[in-house]
């Protein structure tokens, strides 16, 4: 069974898909609800913001944080890492989960402001029928 969350037709994609006890999570960026960038030029604002939306798909997906089982890191520049981490270890350290995750150093995001995006893929707390 395949479920859409949040699909955005303008744009052509959705936030995220769910295939049975799996869900699939598009690369968030740091924007906030009205799709205006959050602390622009901050490394850590932008990380604590795409985390922030992260949870909020993830749990709208019927998931959450302790069911992540792989991230990928999509950042514009190497130097972000030890903040990137860091925010990572606050977001997963509370609750001693920590998912597999890959880092990647990418020349540019969809819009020139991005800094960094990431996007998860979990396991479900019960698959839909």
């Amino acid at each position: 069974m395949l479920s859409v969350i949040r699909s955005n037709e303008t744009m052509g994609y959705s936030q995220a898909v769910r295939v049975g006890d799996v869900l699939h999570v598009s690369g968030q960026v740091a924007v906030d609800e009205r799709g205006e960038v959050v602390g622009r030029g901050d490394i850590r604002a932008h990380v604590e913001q795409v985390f922030k939306n992260l949870r909020a798909v993830i749990e709208a997906g019927g998931s959450g944080l302790d069911l992540v089982v792989k991230l990928g890191v999509f950042s514009t520049s190497a130097d972000f890492l030890p903040v990137i981490r860091e925010v990572r270890r606050q977001v997963f350290g509370p609750i001693r989960h920590y998912p597999a995750s890959t880092f990647l150093i990418v020349s540019g995001l969809a819009r020139p402001e991005y800094l960094v995006e990431i996007e998860a893929v979990c396991a479900v707390r019960e698959a839909k029928a």
